[in-house]
């Protein structure tokens, strides 16, 4: 899983702080610090997270699910 935050969109509500917080975390008022590979194990909260996004900063990828999509002709 990858994540993909938009800083500039970024408003620093910190609800994807307080949802995943081993994965988001602020850095004093404005700035967002994230770990841009979460562990598979954090799924379930990265995607409350960025559903949770004022702004729909975050962007979550599952690179492996695109790789078995092709690999089966899916898309």
């Amino acid at each position: 899983m990858r994540l993909v935050v938009d800083l500039n969109r970024c408003q620093g509500y910190a609800q994807c702080a307080f949802l995943a917080p081993d994965v988001f975390s602020m850095h004093g008022e404005e700035a967002l610090l994230y770990n841009p590979h979460a562990e598979e194990s954090r799924r379930e909260q990265v995607r409350r997270a960025a559903a949770a996004c004022p702004v729909q900063a975050i962007r979550v990828e599952y690179p492996e699910s695109r790789a078995a999509e092709e690999a089966s002709g899916v898309r």
